[in-house]
């Protein structure tokens, strides 16, 4: 189980880290960046998943700059809630804020970092592969509008997660990330928008279990 903490971005907001340690030594942190839906329950258990393979865990909460304790479910309302936040309240230069703060509380212990985010968090991790310092790698796991930042370079490596029935994101728009970052691992699994969450309808467990295999792989090769 992990604990909150709490930490204070340069303009004063502060804002609330769910954090989980591993037993013994970290390989280092890996930073958890939230769906639309918050801190939820399941990016809890991501967080918790990390921390058992061996990486300190942090989920900021980057939502609290609009609205504290976001904890939504999957619903259409909820779904609805979750959008509004994301897309209409939350500025993603905030978001950045909160990001780099976490990323520099992190890396205060001297190891290195890496972020994971999925949906809303895969883009914003690829914002923070662009954006932002203390990072070893970072992890898009079917970020909408990533295809549309490919004007930044990123500045450590990235690796990404598509799924090729997602309605959100076509594959169109996958060839457009294969081409702009050539060098960069692409996967594609034949499942849905949020294949990863166990706690959604559109989970997929063969998809799941071999994006984490490949995610771990290279946290691996570039965090540990």
């Amino acid at each position: 189980m992990g604990k909150q903490l709490q930490l204070t971005s340069p303009d004063g907001h502060e804002f609330d880290v769910y954090e989980v340690e591993p037993d013994g030594v970290a390989k280092g942190t890996i930073v958890i960046i939230q769906e639309i839906f918050g801190v939820n329950a399941h990016i809890r258990e991501v967080a918790e998943g990390y921390a058992k393979a061996g990486y300190r865990a942090l989920a900021p909460a980057l939502f609290d700059r609009v609205e504290r304790n976001v904890s939504l479910g999957y619903s259409g309302a909820d779904m609805m809630a979750g959008v509004e936040l994301a897309r209409g309240k939350l500025k993603r230069e905030d978001a950045l804020v909160d990001l780099q703060t976490t990323l520099s509380a992190a890396g205060d212990r001297g190891a290195s970092v890496g972020v994971v985010g999925y949906c809303f968090g895969g883009l914003m991790a690829y914002l923070t592969a662009c954006e932002l310092d203390g990072l070893s790698a970072a992890v898009s796991y079917y970020g909408g509008g990533v295809s549309l930042e490919m004007h930044r370079s990123p500045k450590v490596p990235v690796m990404f997660h598509f799924a090729s029935e997602d309605a959100h994101i076509s594959l169109d728009d996958v060839d457009v990330v294969k081409n702009a970052l050539p060098n960069a691992p692409v996967q594609i699994y034949a499942a849905d928008h949020g294949f990863n969450c166990n706690h959604r309808a559109s989970y997929d467990e063969a998809a799941a279990v071999d994006a984490l295999a490949k995610t771990l792989e290279f946290f691996q090769q570039h965090v540990d």
